[in-house]
Order: C-alpha cells, then sequence, then structure tokens
C-alpha cells in the first residue's frame, strides 16, 4: 500500500502541481478583489446578526485551520530553511540573509494563499447554495453555481461528498496520530517513558476524549471555549517570549521576512525550479490545504452567518496569515537566535528527532522553560483537538446535510476517527507518513470540485449583491434564472 501511495504522490505532484499554485494564487487575488470593493458588503446568510462575538468567532477560525502545524512546524520549518536556503533564493543577492529567506518561506507556505484557500470564494459559494437557495449543507453545493439543484441528488454530487470527506478525514486523522508520536517523544525525552504503542495509545485516548466531547457540545459551548482557550493560552506564551526571550531578534526577523515574503511573493508562489524540493514543501501543503477546502468551506460557512464578506475576507486572508507569521518568526526565529548562540543546540535534535525534537529543544531554551515545556504541550494538544472537533461536526454536516447535525452523529466520527488513527499507530510511523502522502493524493479530486469557485464565486457575490440591494438591477448579468430562486430558507 505505501509503494502504491508513494507513486501516486508522485503522478499526482507531476500532473497537478502548477494546476495548484495557478489555483490557489488566483484565489487570494479574486477573494481580495471581492472584498474590497462594494461586494464586501454583501451580508452572508442575510440580514441576521452573528451567532457568537468576533474574537469567539475569529478564535474558533484560527484554532481550525492552523491545528498542530501550528506549534510542531512553526518550530521546525523556519530552522528547515535555515539551514538548506531553499530554491528560490539559492540566487538571492547577499544582502539576504539565510534568517529572513528561511522564515519568509515559511511565510509562503502558512501565509495569504493557504488561509484563502480555506474559506473565502467556497465559503461564499456554500452560503449561496444553503441560505439563500436552501440547498444541503454538503460539499456538493460548490457546484450548484453550474448544475443548479440537480445536484442535489447527481451521482456526481455524491462523488463531490465522498472525495472532500475521505479528504478531511485523512487531513484530520494524520496530525491526531502525529501527536501521539510526538508527545510519546516528548514524555520519553523529558520524563524518561518509553515511546511505546501503549503510551501513544493512552495519549490517543485523552485526545479523543477531548475533542469527542467538545463536538458533541456544539460551535456554541465546547467547540468556542476550547479555541477561546487556546487562543487566550498562545497569546500568553507568545507575550513571555518577546518579554523575556529574543523579542528584539523576533520583530526583526519578522519585519525583515515580512518584507522579503512581500517583494518575493510571485517567484515564490509560482516558481518551479527543483521538482523534489516543491513536492516535500510547497506542493505538499498546498495538497494539504486544498484537501480541507471544502469541508472548511462548510464549517466557516456556518459560523460566518450575519458577517459581511469583507469581515470574511479580512479575518482569514489578511489578519490570520499575518498572525500566523509572527507566531512562526517568534517560535521559529527563537530558535534560529538560539541556534546561532551555539551552533548544533537545535539543529542537532531537529536531524536527530524531526518536528518534535525542534519544539523541545526551542522550548527548553525559552525563560521559564519549567512552565514553556508542558504549556507548548497543552497547547499542541489543543490546536489539535480543536481541528478534531471542528472536522467532525464538518463531516457531520457533510452526511446528514444539516447545518446542526445529530449529537451521536458528532460523536460517531469523532470516534471513528480516533478509532484509524489508533490503527494507524499500530502499524508504526510508517502508517502515519503514508497517510501524510495520501492527503496529497485525495486532493486532486478535490482541487477539480473546487476550481469552478474562481469564476461561480464572483457570479454568486453578484447575485447575492443584487438581491440585497448594493448592484442595481441594470448592472445583474443576463443569465439563466437560478432554478431553485424559490427554495429560500426562512
Amino acid at each position: 500500500m505505501t509503494q502504491w501511495i508513494n507513486l501516486s504522490f508522485a503522478w499526482v505532484l507531476d500532473i497537478f502541481g502548477p494546476l495548484w499554485q495557478v489555483w490557489m494564487l488566483a484565489n487570494l487575488v479574486i477573494a481580495l478583489v471581492l472584498g474590497f470593493t462594494r461586494y464586501g458588503d454583501i451580508r452572508l446568510g442575510g440580514h441576521v446578526s452573528p451567532e457568537s462575538s468576533t474574537f469567539r468567532w475569529l478564535a474558533v477560525i484560527m484554532c481550525t485551520l492552523l491545528a498542530g502545524g501550528g506549534v510542531f512546524w512553526s518550530a521546525a520549518e523556519p530552522m528547515y530553511h535555515y539551514l538548506s536556503t531553499p530554491p528560490v533564493f539559492e540566487e538571492a543577492p547577499a544582502g539576504i540573509s539565510a534568517i529572513s529567506a528561511g522564515l519568509a518561506q515559511s511565510f509562503m507556505h502558512w501565509g495569504f494563499m493557504a488561509w484563502a484557500a480555506l474559506g473565502t470564494l467556497s465559503a461564499l459559494v456554500v452560503v449561496h447554495a444553503h441560505y439563500d437557495r436552501g440547498m444541503a449543507m454538503r460539499p456538493r453545493t460548490l457546484l450548484y453555481p453550474i448544475l443548479g439543484k440537480k445536484i442535489e441528488n447527481h451521482w456526481l454530487g455524491t462523488v463531490a461528498d465522498a472525495v472532500s470527506i475521505i479528504a478531511v478525514a485523512a487531513g484530520t486523522i494524520g496530525p491526531i496520530g502525529f501527536l501521539a508520536t510526538q508527545l510519546g517523544f516528548s514524555f520519553e525525552a523529558l520524563l524518561g517513558w518509553e515511546n511505546n504503542y501503549m503510551l501513544q495509545l493512552a495519549i490517543l485516548g485523552g485526545l479523543v476524549l477531548i475533542y469527542t466531547v467538545s463536538a458533541s457540545t456544539g460551535i456554541n459551548k465546547g467547540i468556542q471555549w476550547l479555541s477561546s482557550a487556546n487562543v487566550v493560552l498562545a497569546l500568553v506564551l507568545l507575550v513571555i517570549i518577546l518579554l523575556f526571550g529574543p523579542g528584539g531578534f523576533i520583530i526583526d526577523s519578522f519585519l525583515n521576512a515580512m518584507g522579503l515574503y512581500l517583494q518575493d511573493f510571485m517567484p515564490m508562489a509560482l516558481t518551479r525550479h527543483n521538482d523534489e524540493w516543491m513536492g516535500w514543501w510547497t506542493l505538499f501543503f498546498w495538497g494539504w490545504f486544498i484537501g480541507y477546502g471544502p469541508m472548511m468551506a462548510l464549517f466557516i460557512a456556518r459560523i460566518s452567518r450575519g458577517r459581511t464578506l469583507r469581515e470574511l475576507v479580512v479575518a482569514v486572508a489578511i489578519m490570520a496569515p499575518l498572525v500566523t507569521n509572527f507566531w512562526f518568526a517568534a517560535l521559529g526565529g527563537a530558535g534560529i537566535f538560539y541556534e546561532e548562540s551555539m551552533a548544533g543546540v537545535i539543529s542537532e535534535p531537529l536531524a536527530a528527532g524531526g518536528l518534535p525534537a525542534a519544539l523541545l529543544g526551542v522550548t527548553q531554551q525559552l525563560p521559564f522553560a519549567e512552565f514553556m515545556v508542558p504549556a507548548f504541550l497543552v497547547l499542541t494538544v489543543v490546536f489539535v483537538a480543536t481541528t478534531g472537533d471542528s472536522m467532525a461536526y464538518a463531516i457531520a454536516m457533510a452526511i446528514s446535510g444539516d447545518r446542526t447535525p445529530r449529537t451521536r452523529d458528532r460523536i460517531f466520527w469523532a470516534l471513528t476517527m480516533g478509532l484509524v488513527a489508533a490503527v494507524l499507530l499500530r502499524m508504526g510511523e510508517g502508517g502515519i507518513s503514508a497517510l501524510q502522502s495520501f492527503i496529497v493524493i485525495t486532493a486532486a479530486p478535490v482541487s477539480l470540485l473546487l476550481l469552478p469557485v474562481l469564476w461561480t464565486g464572483p457570479k454568486v457575490a453578484h447575485i447575492m449583491a443584487y438581491e440585497q440591494g448594493i448592484v442595481p438591477h441594470k448592472e445583474r448579468h443576463e443569465e439563466r434564472e437560478d432554478p431553485a430562486s424559490d427554495a429560500k430558507l426562512p
């Protein structure tokens, strides 16, 4: 199975890689244009009050999309790029430091394009199909502007739902299982416990219990509470790093890297140098994020009713990437700072133990390490839990078509993802690694499902703007009447 996955992984990257690069860039540009023109005044789901405060809304978005990658990758990826210069910067002018290059490349992978792919144009299409046209809350609604109401019972809709669920399940089960192995590594390094299957299974059981309870209580309770608590903890840790750690170095590195990121944005977005490097870095991340796309569109549409399109674009495509980039600069930049102060203090553990060793190495060098190390481990657990509960909720929505699925459905999918993760852990680390490659394979059909939003998103925005009186009648496109215009939700 692993051999088949590896062959398919290489084939998908070769065929779909260029498409993903163009789609990611076009999706961001179109979303920004819609958000900052008069279409930004569109009220998602009609003129209703948002269900939660802006802080809680933003917290759920941040925690759901960032997941455990926001901790493990933020410590390790800048260090990887610092030690080995990314291809786009290999022939860069002498004035560009390895620090700026390493952080800028990380910003590309977790920045504006990545976030925009997870909930801008796609969420807009879902909002229109569900709230304005009465379609069930399923991934197939992304095809509604093309096929109309008949997609509800068409075999193509079933295929769209299936590939979306498989992709997001793989993308969520991977981090769940990965977290168990990483925490097992940390406990072995810190406490001397043997990192065996029983320890990993115990960690997994605790994690599954947390996100299952959260998913069962719903968006307005467990999911929001867990996300808000996680954001507060992350802010506290960030303030400690800045005040008592290398704060000046972090701020300088962030500003320099952001300048380089914006300056070389297009070359980094569209480069096709070094296919092997692209496959293991940029295209791997693009496939992962695209695989999440349809289910995240459902979830973002579910929690964003009453918000304006401009609010959505600013929150998802601008604010969240900037916060993420600063977080990467703080944790990854601190690692680079300590590496420059004492060569090998971070790079050697990273080479020997991978992502968890980088996180452990950085946190052990931080001030108040006795507090910071367990605090970051807790933060990582909650980050992954907030993704698990949100995706269990989203999958339950996709299966039932109901924006508030039954509690037992949410619990079923939460437990199912944990069970599959337990099986993969039993297979060893090769099972988790194979699943991470499988994530990219599942992104191939999902990317075909998301491709039309580049033109259906603006089309839907114009229809919604007309219906809400934002654009006059004379500017409405002359197109066939919406086949489901008479089916509106109350």
